[in-house]
C-alpha cells in the first residue's frame, strides 16, 4: 500500500472542474505581478536587462513553487 496522499486530479468550484496546474499558474502570475509592482516603485527594475523577461521568469519560478504545494503528494 502507498501511505503517501493522493494527487489531486481536479479541483471542483461548484460544477466547474479545473485542473491544479491552473492554480498554480494563477498564483504564480498573481505573486510575480505583486514582485513585479514591488520592483517598479523600488526603481529595482532598472537592474533587469528586459522587465517582460524577468516577469516571465518570475512567473515560472512562483508557479513551479506554488505547483510543489498544491500538487505535492
Amino acid at each position: 500500500m502507498n501511505s503517501l496522499m493522493p494527487v489531486p486530479h481536479e479541483i471542483s468550484f461548484g460544477w466547474v472542474y479545473f485542473p491544479p496546474l491552473a492554480f498554480a499558474i494563477l498564483f504564480g502570475v498573481l505573486a510575480a505581478w505583486a514582485l513585479a509592482g514591488w520592483l517598479n516603485r523600488t526603481n529595482l527594475s532598472r537592474y533587469f536587462w528586459r522587465p517582460p523577461i524577468a516577469f516571465l521568469a518570475f512567473v515560472l519560478i512562483f508557479g513551479a513553487t506554488f505547483a510543489l504545494f498544491i500538487m505535492a503528494p
